[in-house]
């Protein structure tokens, strides 16, 4: 059997199940092939747990030494009183280990948090070679790490198109690669959320296109309120929130001329109860003031707000 047609078998298995299993608990929605493309269906209203993303602490988890370990972070988490945590992989130790996965899971849960998820940074433009091999294989083996650690979802990245490349070339090397790993994570249980970060998803549309040309029903998007920086990104936000798996929460958003300016909760909060959104708010923090200091801040301010 050649790998497209087993993803393709794969595929059509997966979305059976899961358009079944959705089915059987709200008893009106018929089976869909590829669940990825239209919004995320959802029963019940909107909820909201938290959870602060690793990236907040960034410049206490570099350095050498480091001021900080990945364990101090957790309890950080802990202390504001938070139900989750995302343990960005750009910390982890250059080594990781299956033991060292297991004793953060472990860690985790007696803090009683959840793993809400993680991320890497890949990017998918690359043409066949070394450094899209490299990519994938990255990608793929973080699949693995986060089904150790128990985490639901991975933000992920497309990528950007290379020299002499056009954008069409670029998209569809992204969406392959993408379908690629999902096929992987589809065996691990673990979603890839695709994160609005410039590249070929620096506007809505270039994101959405991707989203309906993705078949998986492991995939979606991660939705984070300080990426676009187009004149109106409230409104292009407004546009990715009904294929979140995932979100991302920002102190500012940038502004007409690129001026950043404080985030508008309400209306966050607004949209995705729109969007019947069920998952995790993640407080991704990238002001200057100590995280340590001004994350117990905004993430109470935030709990407000989305409450």
């Amino acid at each position: 059997m050649t790998i497209r047609s087993s993803r393709r078998a794969f595929l059509r298995t997966t979305s059976f199940l899961a358009a079944g299993a959705l089915g059987g608990m709200s008893g009106a929605i018929a089976p869909t092939p590829c669940p990825a493309v239209e919004p995320i269906r959802r029963t019940g209203t909107a909820k909201f747990k938290f959870s602060l993303a690793g990236y907040s602490y960034r410049n206490l988890l570099t350095g050498n030494p480091p001021k900080l370990t990945l364990e101090d972070f957790l309890a950080d988490c802990a202390a504001m009183g938070l139900e989750g945590t995302e343990p960005t992989a750009y910390y982890f130790p250059r080594d990781v280990t299956p033991e060292y996965l297991r004793r953060l899971k472990h860690l985790a849960f007696r803090l009683g948090l959840d793993i809400s998820g993680t991320a890497v940074g890949n990017d998918f433009c690359h043409p066949p070679g070394p450094k899209r091999n490299e990519q994938l294989a990255m990608v793929k083996r973080w699949i693995e790490y986060a089904e150790i650690l128990g985490a639901p979802v991975i933000r992920i990245f497309s990528g950007s198109p290379k020299a002499g490349q056009s954008a069409d070339e670029a998209h569809r090397l992204a969406v392959e690669g993408i379908e690629e790993c999902c096929e992987h994570a589809g065996r691990h249980g673990v979603f890839l959320a695709l994160e609005n970060h410039g590249g070929l998803t620096a506007t809505a549309d270039g994101m959405l296109r991707l989203v309906r040309d993705v078949k998986s029903p492991w995939f979606g998007v991660n939705f984070d309120s300080g990426n676009f920086q187009g004149e109106d990104p409230y409104a292009e936000l407004e546009k990715i929130a009904p294929y979140a798996l995932n979100v991302q929460i920002k102190v500012t958003v940038s502004g007409p001329g690129g001026k950043r300016r404080k985030s508008d909760y309400a209306r966050l909060k607004k949209m995705l109860v729109e969007a019947g959104y069920r998952g995790y708010i993640v407080l991704e923090y990238e002001e200057e003031e100590d995280p340590r200091i001004a994350c117990p801040r905004h993430m109470d301010e935030i709990r407000r707000a989305f409450g």
